[in-house]
């Protein structure tokens, strides 16, 4: 089945499916900042010097919080009953909001996440809608 990113640029989808995905963002070469997701201009020092780059896969979660009510879009019945939203600081960087894979109970801030997959619904061609979400490390 073909996977296809839920919006193109944000992050990659290997061809390996137990490999993870990656974030795509930008890094300064003037200043050496990182974003995501990506930018022409730098936010820190206004250079134009940027280029490409994959991030990490892995962060820490600073803060999170739980919606209690379905993941608009989805149909996965995992979603039904809520999901998880996370701020999680990357080995980078920069600090992402992401959706949470796993229930409330199983977080903590100054967790190590780890960054997957996951089918938001298929689209009218027949391929997977790909989303990314972070899960708890171990």
């Amino acid at each position: 089945m073909a996977r296809v990113p839920i919006r193109p640029g944000y992050f990659t989808i290997p061809e390996d499916p137990s490999s993870p995905p990656r974030l795509l963002g930008t890094r300064c070469r003037s200043c050496r900042e990182h974003f995501f997701p990506r930018r022409a201009v730098c936010a820190q020092c206004l250079s134009q010097d940027t280029e490409d780059c994959e991030l990490s896969s892995e962060g820490t979660l600073y803060s999170f919080t739980f919606v209690h009510f379905p993941l608009f879009g989805s149909t996965n019945m995992e979603h039904f009953g809520g999901y998880g939203v996370g701020q999680v600081d990357l080995p980078e960087g920069p600090r992402i909001q992401a959706p949470l894979a796993g229930q409330q109970e199983e977080f903590r801030v100054g967790q190590r996440l780890r960054l997957e997959l996951e089918k938001l619904r298929e689209d009218d061609m027949g391929r997977d809608v790909m989303i990314i979400r972070f899960r708890p490390v171990g």
